[in-house]
């Protein structure tokens, strides 16, 4: 039995593409160890089918959280025993490449986006340098790569890149209660966002947006991120308290149910960065999950998968006023909106976990 060790900066709890991952290879026969960050406010780790642990530091953020960590995670790697490693993104490769040359052992690099063109980075143009000097001493020497979109990667780095997309579950799991939402009255049409809400995400557009529409339409941001207080402080300030809902972190099990609840999904990422504009977000087949017609950018990705399945709306450009617009004119066009969501349930048939999978474990059988 092959034992890997997947290693990530997040709290493990919410990461569903990972545990997805995880899953897969470890129904597989893998031994597969995932490796996170605990916070202080981390809610205890939910029971999976692979072994977890979480590295507490004293730094919670910024460029001495990801020293502390990088330290903490090579040498609580250094004395265990595995078969390959997995860096997830450039945050945690670092340790794991000395690891690499130390052990002899395989390094697989699993590119989620593009680190050093996240908007975090685009203007911090001395800390983008730092990450880029690291991806261009790491990722040239690597044979096992694997993204959404691999065009960039191989241009910038010369390593080839194996297309793994990060789609959910056809069949999800329903245990457990019915997640708490806020009430639902009739007539109301609900527009969902879920994700970290961050800094690119069209968020203050989408409160802008809000302002325009009429009142039986509601916003619910489901997750937090660094944003939280901004937008909340905002949405008081807007008046939009009663038609605008934070429902916070939930856990991977609670999203379908939440999402099904919905009339129209968002998906307004800024063109802040390469990383943004060649994006495939999680949402996207999330939404298509759930059977919901949905907005996003008319950027490279989702312009692709729009052209194989008509599924959602395709944004030119983020301006409240066009946002408001669409989401009226296609909330009122019920032809359109039920042809959508035919074409939603044709989509969730091929875009699923249970077909992609499949390029993952030949991936990693491929490695042994």
């Amino acid at each position: 039995m092959k034992t890997l060790y997947f290693t990530v900066t997040n709290d493990l709890t919410y990461d569903q593409r990972m545990i997805r991952i995880c899953g897969s290879l470890a129904r597989a026969g893998y031994k597969v160890h995932l490796v996170g960050r605990k916070k202080v406010s981390s809610v205890p780790l939910r029971k999976e089918g692979f072994q977890q642990k979480r590295l507490f530091c004293f730094f919670q953020k910024g460029k001495f959280f990801y020293l502390e960590y990088n330290l903490r995670l090579f040498f609580y790697l250094l004395f265990k025993k595995y078969d390959a490693l997995c860096a997830i993104d450039l945050d945690t490769i670092g340790p794991l490449f000395l690891l690499k040359l130390l052990r002899r052992k395989p390094l697989v690099y699993d590119a989620h986006e593009y680190f050093t063109e996240v908007p975090e980075l685009v203007d911090r143009p001395f800390t983008k340098s730092i990450w880029e000097w690291l991806a261009q001493r790491t990722i040239p020497k690597l044979q096992n790569c694997y993204t959404v979109g691999p065009q960039l990667f191989e241009e910038r780095y010369g390593a080839h890149f194996q297309v793994i997309r990060n789609v959910p579950l056809q069949k999800q799991e329903k245990e457990g209660p019915a997640p708490i939402t806020p009430p639902i009255k009739a007539g109301d049409q609900i527009l969902l966002y879920q994700g970290a809400l961050n800094v690119g995400r069209g968020l203050e557009c989408c409160l802008e947006a809000m302002t325009l529409l009429p009142d039986h339409i509601k916003l619910w941001l489901v997750g937090e991120g660094d944003l939280s207080q901004a937008l909340r402080k905002e949405t008081k300030r807007l008046q939009l308290d009663k038609r605008v809902h934070f429902l916070g972190f939930r856990q991977p099990i609670e999203l379908p149910a939440i999402t099904q609840q919905a009339h129209l999904g968002l998906n307004l990422l800024e063109n802040k960065g390469l990383s943004y504009y060649y994006s495939l977000a999680n949402k996207c087949f999330d939404y298509i999950q759930a059977g919901l017609p949905a907005i996003h950018m008319d950027f490279p990705e989702y312009r692709a998968l729009n052209q194989e399945y008509p599924a959602f709306l395709l944004l030119h450009y983020l301006d409240a006023n066009l946002l408001a617009t669409t989401i009226q004119g296609i909330l009122r066009d019920a032809k359109t909106y039920q042809r959508m969501q035919e074409t939603c349930r044709e989509a969730a048939l091929a875009w699923n976990w249970e077909n992609e999978e499949q390029f993952l474990l030949e991936f990693y059988d491929a490695i042994f």
